[in-house]
C-alpha cells in the first residue's frame, strides 16, 4: 500500500491479457452522481500508464465511454470497463452511474467485480443510496474501500468526512472505518485556503508529496509527529482488532511495538476479508502533471489489499435443464462459464459484449454455447443457442486493445455476438451450463410509444428488441388491453437515454403518448335487453331477434353465456352465433369503449326466420342485445389496483403515507425492517402511480424503494369514471 517502503509507482504499463488469477484485480467504483468516480479512474489510469518501460510518458488519451450520450448529458449513463496495471497486476476498473436511475449499470458492475471503492466527495457527504449499496455489499461480505476526493473545494473538510464515514459505514463498529493517511496542506493562499498537496502515511509515518506532479517521499518533521500520533494510535488498534493473531492485541497494549510490516500485512488480510474498510484521498492531476494525490496509494491498496478472483466464492451452475453443477473455484482449466455482464453496440464494430470469465478460458474465434436469461417477461426473448464469437479485447476509452484470451478472473470485451444479450452465459457448445442470474431491479416508470411515421414504424420493432437487448432493467410491453407499446423504465432520465438511443443509435425516431391502464366494465346491476336486426328490402334479408339478461357476476368471473332457450325460438345452430356476438361486443365495451368483464349472459327468448336467419344476424342482434342491456343500467368503470409495497426510511415513512392517500391508496399496515427502515404495504389504484417511481424518490431524497404487483380490478370513483367517459365522448 502507499506505506510500503518499497513502493515504486514507475512499476506500471499497458494492460495486457493475464496469466493467472492471482494477478487479476476487479474493482468496481460505486458513489452518487458527481462524487468523482469517473475523475478518479482518468487520474488512475494516467497513474499507471504514465510510465512505459523506456521511462517515457505514454500518449493518455481519454478513458471517457465512447457513448456520445455521456458527452451531452455530462454524466455517466453506462458501465464501462478500464483494465491498467499496477506493480504486475492487472486491474479492471469498472466505473459506474452514480444517478439512480442507472442502477442496472451499478448492479452489473457490482455483479462483475470482487470488490468495491465507494467514492465520496468531501464537499457532499454520503448520501442515503450510497449508504442502501454498501449495505448490498455488506449482505455479500464484498471487500470495501472508501477514497475522499474533491478535496480542493473550499468547504473540503477531510477529517471530517473520515468520521461520517465512520458514522455512515461503519455500522456497530466505527473503528473498522478509518483513515490510512491524513492530508498535507500547503501554504494558506489569499482566500485563507490551504490546498492539500500530499499524505501523510500513518503507519510508515512518511510524507508523499504530489505537489511537483510526481509522489515524493520525505520524513516528517519533529513537530508534525505529535499531530498524527492519535491517529495513528487509533488506525493500528483498528487493525489489531481484525488481525488473525489473538495476541497482538494485549502485546501492544502492553506496550510492544508492533513491526509496520506486520501491520500492512494484518492490514491487507483484513481488508480482503471485508473485516477493515480503510479511507484514502485521491485528486487528480493538475496542469500536465502525470500523478493525481493520492493515485498511487489507491492502486497499491487495490493490489495489496483486495482480494484477487480465486478468493470469490463460485457462482451456482446448472445445466441448461436445471440440474446443479459444481465448479472448481476459479480454474483457467476448468469447463468455460462466463457472463455477458453488458452489451453496447459500437458504431464501428457493431454489438460488443463486456464477459466476465468465472471459469474456463475464453478464446478468439471459438464457438460458444449462449443461454438466455429467463427475462421473457420484459421482452426478452430466452434462447439457447450456438455462436462463434469475434475478437477479444480490453477497452481504453475508443480504443480497443486486442487480447489473446481471457482467463478464469479477467474480464474482456468480446465481438460479434449477435444473440447474445446483457445476463446470457456463455459456455462450450459441448457442455452448456447456466448462470444463477443477478437481481435486477424492476423497471417502473411507464413510457407509452409509437413510430413518428411510416419508415419510422418498420424500424421500431428491430430498434425496441436491440434496446432491450443491450439493457435487462428495460421492460417492453405490447399492451393487448390498451393497443399500446410500453417501454417500462428506472425513471425520467433513463427513458430519456433509451428515446436518445432509438433515435441517434437505431435511427427509429418515436413520439411519447399518454399512458393508458387497462381499464374494464361491468354491470352494476340485473338487466334486460332485446336485440333485433331485422333487413328485408331487396335481395337476400337479415333476420335475428333474441331477448337477454345480464346480471354481475364476482370480479375475476369473466364472461359466463347461458342458453335458456325453450321450444326453438332460436334455432340450435344459431345459439353459438348469439354468444359469439355478445362476446365480441364485451371485448369493445358498451360505454367507453374497454373490455365488459364479470357478467352472466343468459340467452332466454328470440326469433328467426327460415330463409332470412344467419349466423352474421345473430352475431349483430346479440351485440345488439348487450347495447340495449347496457343503456339501462349502471355500468361500473373497473380500474387496476396495484399491492404496492415501499421499503423507507424511518424518517420519511410520515410522508410516504401521506402521498399514498392523496393518491387514493389504502395503507394495509406496516413493518419495522432493519436499518431504520419501514415496509409500507398498501393498495393504490394504477391510474395513480404512473410516475410514482419518480415522486418517491424526491419525496424520499433516494432512499426509498417499491415494488408493485397487480391485486384486482375494482369500481372506480363516480366522478373519475364520469370524466373518463366524457373523455371517450370526445374521442369518438
Amino acid at each position: 500500500m502507499g506505506d510500503k517502503a518499497n513502493a515504486h509507482p514507475g512499476a506500471a504499463g499497458r494492460a495486457t491479457a493475464a496469466d493467472h488469477p492471482a494477478s487479476v484485480r476487479n474493482v468496481v467504483l460505486v458513489g452518487h452522481s458527481g462524487s468523482g468516480k469517473t475523475t478518479l479512474v482518468e487520474a488512475l489510469a494516467l497513474t499507471a500508464g504514465a510510465v512505459n518501460r523506456a521511462g517515457r510518458v505514454e500518449d493518455g488519451g481519454t478513458v471517457s465511454d465512447y457513448d456520445e450520450i455521456e458527452h451531452r448529458q455530462q454524466r455517466s449513463v453506462q458501465l464501462s470497463l478500464v483494465p491498467v496495471e499496477w506493480d504486475g497486476i492487472k486491474v479492471n476498473l469498472l466505473d459506474t452511474p452514480g444517478y439512480a436511475d442507472f442502477v442496472g449499470e451499478l448492479r452489473a458492475g457490482l455483479r462483475a467485480a470482487d470488490a468495491a471503492l465507494f467514492v465520496v466527495s468531501a464537499s457532499d457527504g454520503v448520501d442515503g443510496s450510497t449508504r442502501m449499496v454498501w449495505e448490498e455489499c455488506a449482505a455479500v461480505g464484498m471487500p470495501r474501500a472508501i477514497v475522499v476526493t474533491h478535496l480542493e473545494a473550499a468547504r473540503a473538510d477531510y477529517e471530517e468526512m473520515t468520521r461520517i464515514c465512520a458514522e455512515a459505514f461503519g455500522g456497530d463498529d466505527p473503528d473498522a472505518v478509518l483513515p490510512l493517511y491524513l492530508p498535507l496542506h500547503g501554504p494558506q493562499g489569499p482566500d485563507g485556503h490551504a490546498p492539500v498537496t500530499g499524505l501523510i502515511g500513518l503507519l510508515s509515518q512518511k510524507l508523499f508529496e504530489y505537489s511537483s506532479g510526481e509522489r515524493k517521499e520525505s520524513e516528517p518533521g519533529e513537530d508534525q509527529l505529535p499531530e498524527i500520533e492519535e491517529a495513528r494510535n487509533r488506525l493500528i488498534e483498528g487493525i489489531i482488532a481484525e488481525s488473525e493473531d489473538e495476541t497482538l492485541m494485549d502485546r501492544y497494549l502492553g506496550g510492544e511495538q508492533v513491526d509496520v510490516k506486520t501491520l500492512i500485512e494484518d492490514l491487507e488480510r483484513a481488508v480482503a476479508r471485508g473485516k477493515f474498510f480503510p479511507v484514502l484521498a485521491a485528486a487528480p492531476a493538475v496542469d500536465g502533471a502525470r500523478q493525481g494525490l493520492g493515485t498511487v496509494e489507491v492502486l497499491e491498496l487495490v493490489t495489496g489489499g483486495f482480494p484477487t478472483p480465486l478468493e470469490r466464492e463460485a457462482p451456482r451452475v446448472t445445466t441448461v435443464n436445471g440440474k446443479p453443477r459444481e465448479l472448481k473455484l476459479c480454474d483457467p482449466d476448468g469447463p468455460l462459464v462466463a457472463e455477458v455482464v453488458k452489451t453496447a453496440s459500437d458504431p464501428y464494430v457493431g454489438r460488443v459484449s463486456m464477459v466476465r470469465v468465472f471459469s474456463g478460458t475464453l478464446r478468439p474465434d471459438e464457438t460458444v454455447h449462449v443461454s438466455g436469461h429467463g427475462l421473457a417477461d420484459r421482452g426478452h426473448e430466452d434462447h439457447d443457442v450456438d455462436e462463434r464469437i469475434g475478437a477479444l479485447s480490453a477497452p481504453f476509452g475508443k480504443q480497443q486493445r486486442t487480447l489473446s484470451h481471457a482467463i478464469a478472473g479477467d474480464l474482456a470485451c468480446v465481438a460479434k455476438l449477435s444473440r447474445a444479450e446483457t445476463g446470457d452465459t456463455l459456455s462450450s457448445k459441448d457442455d452448456p451450463l447456466l448462470m444463477e442470474p443477478w437481481q435486477m431491479p424492476d423497471p417502473l416508470l411507464p413510457l407509452a410509444i409509437q413510430a413518428h411515421s411510416k419508415a419510422d414504424e418498420d424500424k421500431l420493432s428491430q430498434g425496441l428488441s436491440r434496446l432491450v437487448a443491450e439493457d435487462p432493467t428495460m421492460r417492453l410491453e405490447q399492451n393487448q388491453s390498451t393497443h399500446q407499446v410500453v417501454l417500462w423504465a428506472l425513471g425520467e432520465a433513463h427513458a430519456d437515454v433509451a428515446l436518445e438511443r432509438l433515435r441517434n443509435r437505431y435511427g427509429v425516431q418515436v413520439d411519447v403518448v399518454p399512458h393508458k391502464v387497462s381499464l374494464r366494465e361491468t354491470f352494476a346491476n340485473k338487466a334486460a335487453g332485446r336485440g333485433r336486426h331485422v333487413k328485408q328490402s331487396g335481395g337476400h334479408g337479415q333476420y335475428a331477434i333474441c331477448e337477454i339478461e345480464v346480471e354481475p357476476l364476482p370480479g375475476g368471473s369473466g364472461i359466463e353465456f347461458v342458453d335458456k332457450v325453450v321450444g326453438g325460438a332460436v334455432p340450435r345452430q344459431f345459439i353459438p352465433s348469439v354468444e359469439k356476438g355478445i362476446r365480441a361486443q364485451a371485448a369493445k365495451g358498451v360505454v367507453a369503449g374497454h373490455p365488459l368483464v364479470d357478467i352472466r349472459v343468459t340467452l332466454l327468448d328470440g326469433k328467426a326466420h327460415s330463409v332470412d336467419s344467419s349466423d352474421a344476424a345473430f352475431q349483430t342482434a346479440g351485440a345488439l342485445a348487450l347495447r340495449e342491456a347496457a343503456a339501462d343500467t349502471k355500468i361500473h368503470l373497473l380500474e387496476p389496483v396495484a399491492e404496492v409495497s415501499v421499503l423507507v426510511g424511518d424518517d420519511y415513512v410520515g410522508a410516504v403515507m401521506s402521498d399514498l392517500s392523496g393518491r387514493r391508496g389504502r395503507v394495509l399496515g406496516t413493518e419495522q425492517t432493519s436499518g431504520g427502515r419501514t415496509l409500507i404495504k398498501a393498495e393504490v389504484p394504477e391510474i395513480e402511480i404512473g410516475r410514482y417511481s419518480v415522486d418517491l424518490r424526491s419525496l424520499s431524497h433516494g432512499t426509498a424503494r417499491f415494488n408493485r404487483v397487480y391485486a384486482r380490478h375494482e369500481p372506480m370513483p363516480a366522478q373519475i369514471a364520469e370524466r373518463i367517459r366524457e373523455e371517450a365522448r370526445d374521442a369518438s
